[in-house]
C-alpha cells in the first residue's frame, strides 16, 4: 500500500460510524456514489457531504422516536444511497441494523421483525409488504413503532405507516453521536436457511470493519476505483466488499438500477471493480454459448482459440507456463473476439470478485482466457463474511484463495474447514445452542464445508451434510453435479436426487427460450406436451449426462423430470440467496419423484 492511498484503519476509527465520519472528513466534496434518478431519468452524483447531511436528518428522526442504544431497526430496500444513509444514521445512535431481503416472503419478514424486536422498519414500497400491513400487525408486533417508506402511501391507512418526507425533519440539525465501542453489536443478519427458521448472526462493529480493511489491504485498490453495486446489501458479501470496503479505500460506488438493467449499466458506468456471484458469469457464458451455436464453425473455432491462447497467457503471468509461439496471435484474437465481450462488461474492469458459491472451472477458464481478471473467494455471514480470496499475483481460479490477514483456518474432522479470528461472529441472536454447535470451546467456527489446503490455497470440495449416499454406498456431491448441468443454457435450475436410492435422478427446470430451439431441432411442438415423448426425454437425458463425464460412472442421471415452472422465493422453493430448499422441492414434486424410482 503506497502513501498516496488514503485508507482508514481500525485504529484511526473504532466503529462503523467513526469510519463514515472519518471518510466524510477526508473526502468531503469528493463523489461518494451515484444512482439513477427515475424522475429525472439521469445518473446523479452525491458527495460525502451530501450523504452526511441526509444522515443527520435520519439520526434526528430516529432520536425523535425515542430510540435507545441497542434498539433494532430494520431495512428492506434495494441498493441505493438511502441504504447507506439509514445504516449510518442508525450507527450514530448505537442502534442495531437488521437487513431484510426485498424478495423475501411475508412469513419470513414477520418472523425476523418479531425475533429481533424491531422498532423501526424502513421499506422500499408498501406494495411489497401488502400482506404484512394488516390491522393485526400492532398486536403481532407490539414494539414496532413505525414503518417508513419513500413511496406513495395513498390507499394505505395503516397507523404505523409514514411517508419519509412527513417523518423526516425538513432541516439538518446538529447531532450528538452516541459512544459506540468496537465490540458493540452492529447488525443482526438473518441467514436464509434452506431448512427451518433463519438464524440471526450477530456481528460487531469490529468484526465487519476489520474484515473490510483486511480485504482492502489484501489487493491493490485506490480512490480512483469505481464499484458497481448490484448484489443485495442485505447480504454481507455485498455489504462488506461493496459498501464498507470502498469507504475504507475512499473509492466511488455506483448503484445499479436492477439485475435486468445490469448489462446496460455495466456499459454506461464502466466500473473497475465488480463484486459478483457465479450466477452472473453463468448467464453471460450461457448467452455466449447460445450465440455461438448459431455461428459458423470458423467463428466457434476462433472463440475457442481465443480462450485457449488467453488462458495460456494467464498461466504464464502466474509463472505456471512458459512462452509459446501461439501467444503471438493474442493481439489479433483480442481484436476479433475478446475485446468485444470485455466491452460488454464496461471495458474497464480490473477485478471481478466472485463469491457466494463455487464458480465452474470451465466458466472461470473462459472469462480469464478472454482477459477478465477474476478473483474467486469464500466466506460466510458468520465470518463477516470474507475468509479468503485469491491474490492476483498468485491466483488459482479453481481455489477460493488464501486467508485474509487476521483470519486463521485449519481442517477439522472429515476435512471440515474451521475458521478462527476477530472477524468470526459474536454468536446467534437468542440461540445459544446454535452458537455452541457452530463455535467450539477453542473458538473455531465450523463452516460445514469440506475443504483441502494446498500451497496456501483453500479448495472447497463439498458440503459436510450435502453428500448423497446411494443405496450401494457410493457418495456423490449433488451441488457439483448440479453446477455442471446448469452450464447448459437449456437447463435453468437443477436438483439431483438419490439419497438411499439405487441411482441418481434429477428435477430440472428448462429455459423456455432455449427450449424453443431444442424442440425445433427435435421436430416437436414447443409446448409442455412434448416433454412426455420418449424420444424427447431420452434426448434431454443424453444432453444432461454429457456434462457429467468428469464424475465416476455411477454419478450419472438415469431418470429426470423436466418442468418449465421456475423455482422462486415467492413460491418458497429457493432462499433469497438463491439456494435450493431441497425439502420443499421434494414435497412439491413428491409424485414425480415416486415415479422416477418406480419399480426400484
Amino acid at each position: 500500500m503506497t502513501e498516496k492511498q488514503d485508507y482508514i484503519t481500525p485504529i484511526s476509527a473504532s466503529n462503523l460510524s467513526d469510519l463514515f465520519y472519518e471518510r466524510v472528513k477526508r473526502s468531503a466534496e469528493k463523489i461518494a456514489c451515484q444512482y439513477f434518478n427515475q424522475e429525472q431519468q439521469q445518473w446523479i452524483d452525491l458527495s460525502w457531504n451530501d450523504i452526511a447531511s441526509e444522515v443527520r436528518r435520519w439520526h434526528n428522526a430516529f432520536r425523535h422516536e425515542g430510540l435507545q442504544k441497542g434498539d433494532r431497526v430494520a431495512i428492506m430496500m434495494s441498493n441505493c444511497p438511502d441504504w447507506v444513509i439509514f445504516d449510518q444514521a442508525a450507527y450514530s445512535l448505537g442502534l442495531v441494523v437488521v437487513p431484510v431481503y426485498t424478495n423475501d416472503r411475508a412469513e419470513n419478514i414477520r418472523y425476523i421483525l418479531e425475533d429481533a424486536d424491531v422498532k423501526i422498519f424502513f421499506i422500499q414500497d408498501p406494495d411489497r409488504c401488502d400482506s404484512l400491513l394488516n390491522q393485526q400487525l400492532q398486536q403481532e408486533l407490539p414494539n414496532l413503532k413505525r414503518i417508513v417508506t419513500h413511496a406513495n402511501i395513498t390507499g394505505y391507512s395503516h397507523p404505523l405507516l409514514k411517508q419519509a418526507n412527513d417523518w423526516l425533519p425538513s432541516y439538518t440539525e446538529t447531532i450528538e453521536r452516541v459512544k459506540v465501542d468496537s465490540d458493540d453489536l452492529a447488525t443482526i443478519v438473518y441467514t436464509s436457511g434452506t431448512t427451518g427458521r433463519p438464524k440471526g448472526v450477530m456481528l460487531s462493529h469490529y468484526n465487519i470493519f476489520l474484515n473490510a480493511y483486511s480485504g482492502a489491504i489484501f489487493e491493490y485498490f485506490d480512490e480512483n476505483d469505481l464499484f458497481l453495486s448490484f448484489l443485495p446489501l442485505s447480504h454481507m458479501f455485498e455489504r462488506t466488499a461493496g459498501y464498507y470496503m470502498p469507504m475504507v479505500i475512499g473509492a466511488r460506488i455506483a448503484y445499479a438500477r436492477s439485475i435486468e438493467d445490469l448489462a446496460e449499466d455495466l456499459i454506461n458506468i464502466a466500473p473497475t471493480i465488480l463484486v459478483t456471484v457465479p450466477r452472473i458469469f453463468e448467464r453471460v457464458y450461457n448467452k455466449i454459448q447460445e450465440q455461438l451455436s448459431h455461428k459458423s464453425f470458423i467463428a466457434r473455432k476462433l472463440f475457442s482459440w481465443a480462450v485457449n491462447v488467453g488462458w495460456h497467457r494467464f498461466l504464464r503471468q502466474q509463472k505456471r507456463a512458459s512462452w509459446h509461439p501461439k501467444l503471438l496471435f493474442l493481439p489479433l484474437l483480442n481484436k476479433l473476439v475478446a475485446s468485444k465481450i470485455i466491452a460488454k462488461l464496461g471495458g474497464r474492469l480490473r477485478i471481478a470478485i466472485s463469491g457466494g458459491a463455487a464458480l465452474s472451472p470451465e466458466i472461470a477458464r473462459t472469462f480469464i482466457g478472454l482477459g477478465l481478471t477474476i478473483s474467486q473467494g469464500y466466506g460466510l455471514t458468520e465470518t463477516s463474511p470474507i475468509v479468503c480470496t485469491n491474490k492476483l499475483n498468485n491466483n488459482d481460479p479453481f481455489s477460493v484463495g488464501q486467508p485474509l490477514p487476521n483470519v486463521e483456518v485449519k481442517l477439522g474432522e472429515d476435512d471440515e474447514l474451521l475458521v478462527k479470528g476477530p472477524t468470526v461472529m459474536m454468536g446467534y441472536w437468542h440461540n445459544e445452542e446454535a452458537t455452541r454447535n457452530a463455535i467450539d470451546s477453542d473458538g473455531w467456527f465450523h463452516s460445514g464445508d469440506r475443504a483441502k489446503i494446498e500451497n496456501g490455497h483453500i479448495y472447497i470440495t463439498g458440503r459436510i451434510k450435502e453428500i448423497i449416499v446411494m443405496s450401494n454406498g457410493e457418495k456423490v456431491p449433488p451441488t457439483d453435479i448440479e453446477m455442471n448441468i446448469a452450464r447448459d443454457p437449456l437447463f435453468d435450475q437443477v436438483m439431483v436426487l438419490g439419497e438411499a436410492r439405487p441411482y441418481l435422478s434429477a428435477i430440472i427446470v428448462l429455459n423456455k427460450e432455449a427450449w424453443q430451439d431444442f424442440s425445433q431441432s427435435m421436430g416437436v411442438t414447443a409446448d409442455a406436451s412434448s416433454l412426455k415423448l420418449e424420444s424427447v426425454d431420452k434426448a434431454l437425458l443424453q444432453r444432461v449426462n454429457t456434462y457429467l463425464d468428469i464424475f465416476p460412472g455411477y454419478a450419472k442421471i438415469i431418470r429426470a423430470h423436466f418442468d418449465f415452472e421456475p423455482w422462486e422465493v415467492d413460491n418458497g422453493l429457493i432462499t433469497p440467496t438463491l439456494k435450493l430448499k431441497r425439502r420443499k422441492i421434494c414435497e412439491k414434486y413428491a409424485k414425480e419423484i415416486e415415479e422416477l424410482y418406480r419399480g426400484h
